[in-house]
């Protein structure tokens, strides 16, 4: 792997010459200040994904020398604001101003937990050109993922041209639900059977039991707060994984105290903290 910043003032590109490459349009919690939110852009060849669109997420690409339009395609993790704020304006942006409407990987339960309980509301009752009111089909192009029933927990599969990504179950919201299948819906993504991005998660080692042996992972980009409780990973309990794990794990979602964490992050074995506006390129 390699790391490589962007220029300050480039435009991001949305191509590249054939690498896998994941770039941090931000690396921070759902609160932070002196971040953007934890959303990634995926690319590799000419083709991109972008895996959610927090409500940070629009200065953000604006920031980059980007509109949401130049992004093709999406994949959306679970319903935090951080992780779905910036869709209203993809999808009204979509509609009424660029006339094309994006692509999302969505399986057909969370399209519903996604449409119904969080975007409707914003986006379902502007216009009637097609029925009563506007659906997310309306909206979106879908690409609906494959359920690969052999997998230890609940998985799916979908290409986005060049890209395979295989969307895992993760136990994320309430903070007292034992397993992921008691969970709220939420997911990570694992992309082209090299590198595993968590999204947010709490603390859940049987991922790692259970899809590690499967999978020759070349990095894990992984959910981390410095403090342990709550909906997400604190770094006391990833601190718990074996070495051999922790070595290939990158720390993601983090607050705004990071600095004061940056010793104790090397200290325990971790890879490090993902940077912002950086590239990782496998």
């Amino acid at each position: 792997m390699k790391i490589k910043k962007l220029k300050p003032g480039a435009t991001l590109p949305l191509t590249n010459t054939g690498d896998l490459s994941f770039f941090f349009v931000g690396v921070g919690s759902a609160f932070t200040r002196k971040h953007f939110q934890n959303n990634v852009i995926i690319i590799k060849g000419n083709d991109h994904i972008m895996i959610d669109c927090g409500t940070k997420a629009p200065q953000a690409l604006y920031e980059l020398g980007l509109s949401v339009t130049d992004i093709k395609t999406f994949l959306i993790t679970h319903s935090h604001a951080d992780h779905i704020g910036g869709l209203e304006e993809v999808m009204l942006t979509g509609r009424f101003i660029s006339k094309q409407k994006p692509t999302i990987v969505i399986d057909n339960k969370y399209q519903h937990i996604l449409w119904d309980l969080s975007l409707r509301g914003g986006a379902g009752f502007n216009d009637e050109r097609n029925g009563p009111e506007t659906t997310f089909s309306d909206l979106w192009h879908i690409i609906r993922p494959r359920f690969r029933p052999e997998y230890p927990r609940q998985t799916h599969e979908a290409d986005v041209g060049s890209i395979n990504l295989k969307l895992f179950r993760t136990k994320h919201t309430p903070d007292i639900s034992p397993d992921w299948e008691s969970a709220f819906w939420s997911c990570g993504v694992i992309v082209d059977d090299r590198v595993m991005f968590t999204s947010d998660t709490r603390f859940d080692p049987q991922l790692f039991e259970t899809f590690c042996p499967l999978f020759d992972l070349e990095c894990i980009f992984h959910d981390c707060q410095f403090y342990t409780g709550g909906v997400h990973a604190g770094i006391e309990e990833l601190n718990t994984l074996p070495a051999d794990i922790k070595e290939k794990m990158i720390l993601m979602h983090y607050g705004d105290d990071w600095k004061d964490f940056e010793k104790t992050v090397k200290a325990y074995g971790f890879q490090g903290l993902a940077r912002q506006w950086h590239f990782y390129n496998f």
